[in-house]
C-alpha cells in the first residue's frame, strides 16, 4: 500500500460531491454550500459510548468542585467575606481566577448537553456572587487575578490597569505589568458569563459581562494605537471574540469597534496576506486571536478576515500538526512541514486542540465541506478523548508523540492548569457538532451514538464507530413525510463506502465527500452506512523514514508497558518491506493487533493510542529494509563507546532540572524554572535572570590539567543569548540561532587553567543577555581535555 502523508489525505475528501442519483426512485444532490449550523446542543442526547463515558467522567469531577473556592480572590479583593480556600496550581499563581470563567462555560456545556439541574443551579449561584462583586467594586470591574510587583509582593491584579491608561505598559509575551497574561484570563471570564446566558438563558449573567466589558473599553479608549499594539504584544487569548459576541447579541456599535481594534499587528498581518509566520511562536497564544478574527467576520467586520482564518486553519491542519490532530512542540509552532523532527514528550498542549476545533466549526458553518470533518473527527478521538482519563476524570497538558513517555494527568485540586479547564469545557460538549443543517440538508458529520431531534425530525444514530464500521441511522419521528436531503460524511480516508436505505443497497459514487440522500423521508425510514476499516500507513512530514499506522480514523499505538514502570528500551522501529503484512488481527473487535517478524527490537501489540491513558506508547515508527536496520544498529553501538569514553574522562556532570542533583551543586538561580524536553531535564533564565553552581574540578585529589565545560542545548533553539562565566570571569558568549535544527546541540568551551588550577570546586554561571532567555541548558559536563589517563 503507498503511504500516504496526513496532509494528503484530509485534502482528499474536499475533492469529493455527493453521491450521485440512487436507484429506486432516490435522487442525490450535493450539499447545498452556504451557512449552517450545528444543532442545538441541548437537542442532542448521547447514548453508551467512550464518548459518554468521557462526560459523565467530567460531570462527576465538575460536580466536586466548589464555586467559593473558584470565586476566593474575586470576593477576597471586592472586600466582600470569603467563603472558600484558595485552590492550588494556577489558581494559587498571578493567572489566578481564570478558572472560574472556565467552569462556568463547563457548567453551561454540561447542563445543555446532559439536563443536569445542579449544573444550572451553580452557574446561578455563581452568577449572583459575581454580580455582588461587582457592585463592590463599584466600576464594573470582576476578575481574580494577581500581580507580582518589582519588590516580589502579589496584590489585586486590578491595579495593572491604572498604569496600562496611563501608558505604562510592560510586556514579555505573557507577563503585563507583573500579571500573567490578564487578558487571556479576562476572556475566559467574559466566555463563560456569556455561555452561561446563552446556554442556560441566565440573563443576569450578560448583565455582569457588560458592566465588566464597559470596564475595560474606558481603560483601552485611553490607549493610542501603539500603545493598544504593545498592549496586545501580551497574550490576550480570544477576548476579540468576546467583544464581537457581545455586539451580536446587543447590537451596540462600540462592542464591534473595540473587538477590531484588539488586533495584534504583528502576528496578524502575515495571516491575512497569506504568509506562515507560525514557526516559534506560542500556538495557542495565536488560534484563539484567529477565532476572534472569524467570529468579527460573521457579524459584520472585514471578509479578509475569513480568508485570514480559513489560511491559518490549512497551514496548521496541513503543515503544523500531528497525526492525533494536535500541535506545537513545547506549546510552540515549529517549522512547516517538519513533524518528525518534533516527536517529543512536549508535544500537542490540550488547549491547541480544543480551540483549532471551535476554529474548524466557524469555518464549516460559512461552507460545508467535509474535509473540516476529517480533520475534526481525527483531533476529537486521537487527541481530546487521550486528554482526559475517563476513570479519575483527571487531564493531562501535553500528549507525548515521544515514544515511552507517559501521559502524566491532573490532580483534582492542585493543577488547574489552562488544558485542565479547557479540557473541562471539551468534555462537556461531545454532541455539539455531530448534527448540522443548511437550508433543506440535514448533515450527519461526527458518527457517535446519540439522538437528535432538529427540524428534520428524530434521529437515532447506533454504532460501535470506530471499532466496527457499521453506522446505523433510524428517523424515530417525523410529523408528516418530507422531502430533504440527508448528507452523510464519507471519510476521506474510506476507500469504498456502502450504503442501504431500509434495507435496499443502494450503488453510487463519491463527489464533495458526502453521500447526499435527497427523497421523501417518513418516520421509521433507516439508513446504515457501511466503511471499510482496513489498516494503513501515513508518513510524518520531515521524513519518509517516520510512519504512523491508522485502522479507518483511529491512530493506533504500541502498548510499551505501563505508565507506573519507567521505559528504558528504544523507540520501537518497523523492518520489513511490506508492514502491513506483517501487522496481524488478534482481537479485531478492540482493534487489537500485534507484528510478526517485523517489530523491533521486539514484536509489538498494537491497539488504539487514545485508550492507552495508563500505558506507555509508541505512535510514531521508523521503518527499515534488513541493511538498513543493520547499518542503523552499528552507528547506535558506535555513538555508545563515544559517550563512554566522554564518562571517563569527566570530572563532574550536573543534572540541571534535577532536585537532588541542584541541592548537591548547591544552585543558586533568579527567574529561572526547570523544563522538560525529550525526555531530558535542564534549566532555563529569563528577562535577565540567571542560574549557577558548583562542580567538581579535582577527582582523587589531583590536578587534571586543562578542563572543557560542555554543554548540551537543544539545536533548534532560536534568539537565546546569554553568557558563561566560571566564578565570576567569562568563558562564552553564546547566541543560539537553531544551528542544529531537529537535533541535540552539544558544545564544548574550554576554561583557562588559570580559573581551575589548584581548585576543588568551581562556579559556573548562566547569564541572560539583553532581556533574552538561557538556554534551556539541558545538562552541564566538566571533563579533562586530554584522554583518560593523560598528564
Amino acid at each position: 500500500m503507498p503511504r500516504l502523508h496526513r496532509r494528503d489525505l484530509l485534502r482528499s475528501s474536499a475533492s469529493m460531491a455527493a453521491f450521485a442519483a440512487l436507484s429506486g426512485g432516490t435522487a442525490l444532490a450535493a450539499p447545498q454550500q452556504g451557512l449552517a449550523h450545528p444543532v442545538a446542543l441541548k437537542n442532542v442526547r448521547l447514548l453508551p459510548s467512550p464518548y459518554r463515558t468521557a462526560v459523565e467522567a467530567n460531570l462527576k469531577y465538575l460536580l466536586s468542585l466548589s464555586a467559593d473556592r473558584f470565586l476566593h480572590n474575586y470576593h477576597k479583593f471586592a472586600g466582600l467575606p470569603v467563603k472558600g480556600e484558595l485552590y492550588g496550581g494556577w489558581e494559587a499563581d498571578t493567572i489566578a481566577g481564570e478558572g472560574l470563567g472556565h467552569y462556568l462555560s463547563a457548567l453551561a456545556l454540561m447542563y445543555a448537553q446532559t439536563g443536569n439541574q445542579e449544573c444550572k443551579t451553580r452557574i446561578a449561584y455563581i452568577v449572583s456572587e459575581m454580580a455582588k462583586v461587582q457592585a463592590a467594586q463599584g466600576d464594573g470591574y470582576v476578575a481574580g487575578f494577581l500581580r507580582k510587583r518589582k519588590d516580589g509582593t502579589i496584590v489585586d491584579g486590578k491595579e495593572i490597569f491604572a498604569e496600562i491608561a496611563a501608558g505604562d505598559i510592560r510586556s514579555t509575551g505573557f507577563d503585563l505589568n507583573g500579571a500573567w497574561s490578564p487578558l487571556y484570563n479576562i476572556h475566559k471570564v467574559l466566555a463563560g458569563l456569556l455561555d452561561a446566558e446563552e446556554l442556560v438563558g441566565n440573563k443576569q449573567a450578560l448583565t455582569v459581562c457588560l458592566g465588566f466589558a464597559r470596564y475595560l473599553d474606558k481603560v483601552f479608549a485611553k490607549l493610542s494605537d501603539a500603545q493598544m499594539q504593545d498592549m496586545l504584544s501580551c497574550e490576550y487569548g480570544g477576548i476579540n471574540e468576546s467583544f464581537a459576541e457581545l455586539y451580536a447579541r446587543t447590537k451596540d456599535a462600540r462592542w464591534l469597534k473595540l473587538a477590531e481594534r484588539i488586533y495584534d499587528k504583528k502576528s496578524l498581518d502575515p495571516v491575512l496576506a497569506g504568509e506562515d509566520h507560525l514557526p516559534n511562536t506560542h500556538a495557542n497564544t495565536q488560534i484563539p486571536k484567529i477565532i476572534g478574527l472569524a467570529r468579527i467576520a460573521e457579524v459584520g467586520g472585514p471578509g479578509s478576515f475569513k480568508q485570514g482564518a480559513a489560511f491559518f486553519w490549512d497551514t496548521v491542519v496541513h503543515h503544523h500538526s500531528f497525526v492525533i490532530g494536535g500541535n506545537g512542540d513545547r506549546e510552540y509552532f515549529f517549522a512547516p512541514d517538519t513533524t518528525a523532527d518534533h516527536l517529543t514528550e512536549q508535544t500537542c498542549e490540550h488547549c491547541g486542540s480544543y480551540n483549532m476545533l471551535k476554529l474548524t466549526r466557524h469555518l464549516y458553518a460559512w461552507k460545508p465541506d467535509a474535509a473540516l470533518f476529517d480533520y475534526y473527527e481525527r483531533t476529537q478521538l486521537n487527541h481530546i478523548l487521550a486528554a482526559q482519563n475517563p476513570k479519575t476524570g483527571m487531564f493531562t497538558y501535553m500528549t507525548p508523540m515521544m515514544s515511552g513517555a507517559e501521559r502524566g494527568f491532573s490532580g483534582p485540586e492542585d493543577a488547574f492548569w489552562c488544558c485542565v479547564l479547557s479540557g473541562m469545557e471539551s468534555h462537556a460538549k461531545h454532541g455539539d457538532s455531530v448534527y448540522w443543517e443548511s437550508g433543506n440538508t440535514f448533515f450527519v458529520n461526527l458518527f457517535i451514538p446519540s439522538e437528535v431531534k432538529s427540524s428534520f425530525g428524530a434521529w437515532q444514530l447506533q454504532t460501535r464507530y470506530p471499532y466496527e464500521g457499521d453506522i446505523h441511522l433510524k428517523l424515530n419521528a417525523l410529523h408528516a413525510p418530507k422531502v430533504f436531503a440527508l448528507a452523510l460524511r464519507i471519510p476521506g480516508w474510506a476507500e469504498s463506502a456502502d450504503i442501504t436505505i431500509n434495507g435496499e443497497k443502494v450503488e453510487a459514487v463519491r463527489e464533495h465527500g458526502y453521500a447526499v440522500l435527497r427523497r421523501t423521508w417518513k418516520a421509521g425510514d433507516a439508513v446504515t452506512l457501511s466503511l471499510p476499516l482496513a489498516l494503513r500507513l501515513e508518513t510524518a512530514p520531515g521524513s519518509e523514514r517516520a510512519v504512523s499506522i491508522l485502522r479507518g480514523p483511529m491512530v493506533m499505538g504500541a502498548d510499551l508497558g505501563s505508565a507506573e514502570k519507567p521505559f528504558e528500551g528504544v523507540a520501537p522501529a518497523l523492518v520489513g518491506a511490506d508492514l502491513l503484512a506483517g501487522i496481524k488481527p488478534v482481537a479485531p473487535q478492540d482493534a487489537v493487533y500485534r507484528t510478526e517478524g517485523i517489530g523491533r527490537p521486539g514484536e509489538l501489540t498494537l491497539k488504539p493510542f487514545y485508550a492507552q491513558w495508563e500505558e506507555r506508547s509508541a505512535l510514531y515508527f521508523n521503518r527499515y529494509s534488513e541493511p538498513e536496520w543493520a547499518k542503523y544498529q552499528a552507528a547506535y553501538l558506535a555513538e555508545q563507546a563515544r559517550l563512554k569514553d566522554i564518562a571517563a574522562r569527566s570530572l563532574d556532570v550536573m543534572h540541571l532540572g534535577e532536585m537532588q542533583a541542584e541541592h548537591d551543586h548547591a544552585l543558586k538561580a533568579e527567574t529561572s524554572y526547570p523544563v522538560i524536553y525529550r525526555a531530558r531535564n535542564g534549566r532555563d533564565a529569563r528577562a535577565g535572570g540567571f542560574f549557577s553552581f558548583e562542580m567538581a574540578a579535582r577527582k582523587d585529589g589531583k590536578d587534571p590539567g586543562a578542563l572543557m565545560l560542555a554543554v548540551t542545548y537543544w539545536g533548534g533553539e532560536v534568539n537565546r543569548d546569554f553568557n558563561i562565566e566560571v566564578d565570576g570571569a567569562l568563558v562564552a558568549h553564546q547566541l543560539l540561532t537553531g544551528q542544529k535544527p531537529g537535533e541535540w546541540l552539544d558544545l564544548e568551551y574550554a576554561i583557562p587553567l588559570e580559573l581551575t588550577k589548584g581548585k576543588d570546586k568551581i562556579t559556573v554561571r548562566f547569564v541572560s543577555l539583553n532581556r533574552k532567555s538561557v538556554g534551556p541548558v539541558f545538562g552541564v559536563r566538566l571533563f579533562t581535555a586530554a584522554p583518560s589517563g593523560a598528564k
